[in-house]
């Protein structure tokens, strides 16, 4: 997705267990002191190997995956993190004691193409044992449910654990947690969890990470948990409690882990509890029933995708399950919170929000790729939701918001005014609501003039990368239309005047933009070529400006290219043979591009910053000019080259196999790839795969579907006639 730079469960079989939060932001472990509320909690690693949900809506839980554990559990919607994770301990009692994600090894697939249900093979490196899980959530409760099964490979008797670590309501620090009966309950106010087991849990205990009362530290010690705490917090608390009777001997043993979620304990218990009764078996095909009910509604694969139908499939299937459940039309960009925004740091990413939030712009993404494969409805839900929620009074739209559409960053971005606009024309919202919405961002539009430096729209104080302002071919392509979309609108109700306005407005920006974006004298090429972007509307001049993200300090506004300005012949403003569009393309490829095994991807723009360090380290917000940090390649920029090739009259194709193969083996796509520079190269970084950012990232998805489409048709599925047909033959600069 973009930088996201700040400005201004469950019936689990024998399975998981939830891991107590005993790192630090990077990743060390730290002793707490005796007396205080234990190690700081932080969120896991965003590289999520699974991501699911039941279909229905009276289940409002998801669960993710990575590292071989369940990772965040989000509850009560798509905004809220409420767990951190749940893993499984195995241990001889005597001679180690191992957690799943340390000390195994992991593989995660999806055993059914057509359903968000994954099964997680966890094997001892030594030969001991083998754990295999499955996950989903109930339908008809808020819980998620695994069931394990051990299997002794060595002929040894193994005790098995279950090791949670709640987080709810979006903050680890201020849990309470007790031993309740067989069950092990958290709490902190406004939500509470209930973790349940089939076969009782044994042994139990609550304690604060990192301190003497950890459990996780108790057992590690020496392979026997020795004090039995009833109850811990408030603080990072952390329960562990042996599944009994599960040994591994004589043969594989099975048992199923039930999480519950509520708002208070009582209706947690009971959500685990109804799910423990419900039992695996029924819980599952149910849970799949859900999502084949939902395919079967949708157009079926299309003969583009039959190569990767399996990768088609999970990506129409994520997008599905990013949409909150209490707040329709709400769809988040990522259900993780990579590198820095996961470290729960003061004051930037404290409580956490980061990806799980909602951007117009990529909803826009999500809605074009939505209504191509058929889901319709919800397509016209998030305009509803886009007009009728998040819409700030002004007609403007908030950077980001939460799924309820209250704001959290604050920046503006004028392509997020202009594309719920066009989503509104593409999927044939024009009722009263959305017009008077409509109406308001296209004069926000129209009247916009920037405070800082006085100048007018297109002029955007962000663009799609959100860390730098200026004439952006793409913000500016999603301005023109936007405006020609709203246009139509006005005219269908008789506002002449009003279409009249803003379609002149339109087209002198469609007149300009090559004269505001295009050097002639840059130092990439002999030919002309379209910018990242100008400070000044003059890009034959050199206006330097600091990179962001980790790049330069000061760089010539020449010499940053960036594929965005493909989205002009996209939407039909440019054609794909205009003379500055063809000269740009190997610039693009000689700055930007790189060939893995996988396939051709692309990097965000010249000296891109946001992304892991040479050595495999964590994105963190570092000084202007510090380059310590590299941005990779972004599946999503393939998808878009591939709908420009369509459009070209060449073959979409190889880019749709790339954006297929960039997917991991439960067919999860990341934000990024690495991209052949360090680590590139070593056992963690095979070129072409995804990295430690966002995954799956939402927009990479709806990239995959919205190519195939565009392959299918012959021409980019959100492309509306009402802008093509009239820019259709104009060349730039001369309407």
């Amino acid at each position: 997705m973009t930088s996201r730079l700040l400005s201004g469960v469950t019936a689990l079989a024998v399975t998981g267990l939830l891991v107590l939060s005993t790192q630090t932001a990077s990743g060390s472990e730290a002793a707490a002191r005796p007396g205080d509320r234990g190690t700081k909690s932080t969120w896991t690693e965003a590289d999520k190997t699974g991501f699911g949900t039941a279909r229905d809506r009276s289940s409002n839980v998801w669960f993710t995956l990575q590292d071989g554990r369940m990772s965040e559990v989000f509850y009560p919607d798509l905004s809220t993190p409420s767990v951190r994770s749940l893993e499984l301990v195995v241990t001889d009692g005597e001679t180690f004691t191992d957690r799943t994600s340390r000390h195994t090894e992991s593989t995660v697939e999806r055993p059914d193409p057509r359903s968000l249900r994954f099964t997680q093979v966890n094997t001892d490196p030594d030969g001991r044992y083998r754990l295999t899980e499955e996950y989903v959530t109930s339908p008809d409760h808020d819980s998620v449910t695994v069931r394990v099964r051990l299997e002794s490979l060595d002929g040894g008797s193994y005790q098995l654990w279950a090791l949670h670590d709640p987080a709810l309501t979006n903050d680890g620090m201020d849990d309470r947690a007790r031993s309740r009966g067989r069950r092990l309950v958290a709490s902190d106010g406004s939500v509470a969890s209930s973790l349940v087991t089939e076969p009782r849990l044994g042994a139990r205990s609550n304690g604060l990470a990192g301190t003497d009362s950890d459990p996780w530290r108790d057992l590690a010690d020496d392979h026997e948990l020795g004090r039995r705490r009833d109850a811990a917090g408030p603080g990072n608390v952390v329960q562990l409690g042996r599944l009994g009777g599960v040994t591994g001997q004589p043969g594989a043993q099975e048992a199923t882990l039930s999480l519950g979620l509520g708002r208070e304990v009582p209706s947690a218990v009971d959500h685990a509890r109804a799910t423990r009764a419900d039992g695996w078996t029924a819980t599952q095909e149910a849970y799949d029933a859900g999502w084949h009910g939902y395919l079967d509604r949708l157009a079926d694969v299309p003969a583009s995708a039959a190569g990767v139908a399996d990768q088609y499939l999970a990506s129409a299937l994520v997008l599905a399950a990013a949409e909150d459940k209490l707040n329709p039309g709400a769809l988040v960009a990522s259900p993780s919170a990579p590198w820095v925004w996961g470290d729960e740091v003061e004051g930037l990413s404290s409580p956490s929000g980061a990806y799980h939030l909602v951007w117009s712009r990529d909803s826009y993404q999500f809605g074009t790729a939505l209504w191509a494969m058929g889901d319709r409805a919800a397509a016209r839900r998030t305009v509803d939701w886009l007009f009728g929620v998040q819409q700030k009074p002004d007609g403007s739209f908030p950077q980001n918001s939460d799924v309820e559409g209250t704001p959290v960053w604050g920046e503006l971005q004028l392509d997020e005014v202009a594309l719920p606009i066009v989503l509104a024309g593409l999927v044939g919202k024009d009722d009263g609501r959305t017009w008077r919405g409509v109406r308001k961002a296209a004069e926000f539009l129209v009247g916009f003039r920037d405070e800082e430096t006085g100048r007018r729209a297109p002029y955007s104080p962000q663009e799609r990368w959100e860390n730098q302002s200026g004439y952006s071919p793409n913000s500016i392509a999603a301005q023109i239309s936007g405006l020609v979309v709203a246009a139509d609108m006005a005219r269908d109700r008789g506002h002449r005047a009003l279409a009249r306005t803003w379609l002149e407005k339109a087209d002198r920006w469609q007149r300009k933009v090559e004269g505001w974006t295009v050097t002639t004298n840059g130092p990439l090429s002999e030919d002309p070529y379209f910018l990242r972007l100008t400070k000044n509307g003059r890009p034959d001049t050199a206006s330097p400006y600091p990179m962001g993200d980790g790049g330069p300090e000061s760089i010539d506004q020449r010499e940053v290219v960036d594929p965005s300005f493909l989205d002009l012949v996209r939407y039909g403003i440019t054609a794909p043979d205009d003379p500055e569009v063809v000269s740009t393309l190997p610039v693009i490829d000689d700055e930007l591009g790189f060939t893995t095994p996988n396939g051709q991807f692309w990097r965000r723009f010249s000296h891109d910053g946001y992304g892991e360090t040479r050595d495999g380290g964590q994105w963190e917000i570092t000084d202007p000019g510090a380059n310590t940090t590299l941005g990779r390649g972004w599946p999503l920029l393939t998808g878009e080259r591939g709908e420009y090739a369509v459009t070209a009259g060449d073959e979409g194709a190889p880019y749709l196999a790339t954006m297929a193969a960039a997917a991991g083996e439960s067919d999860m796509i990341s934000e990024q790839v690495w991209d052949g520079r360090p680590p590139t190269g070593e056992s963690c970084c095979p070129a072409g795969e995804g990295t430690r950012a966002a995954t799956p990232l939402v927009w990479s998805h709806a990239g995959l579907v919205r190519l195939a489409w565009t392959i299918e048709q012959g021409s980019p599925v959100d492309q509306q006639d009402v802008v093509a047909d009239r820019y259709r033959g104009v060349a730039a600069g001369t309407r």
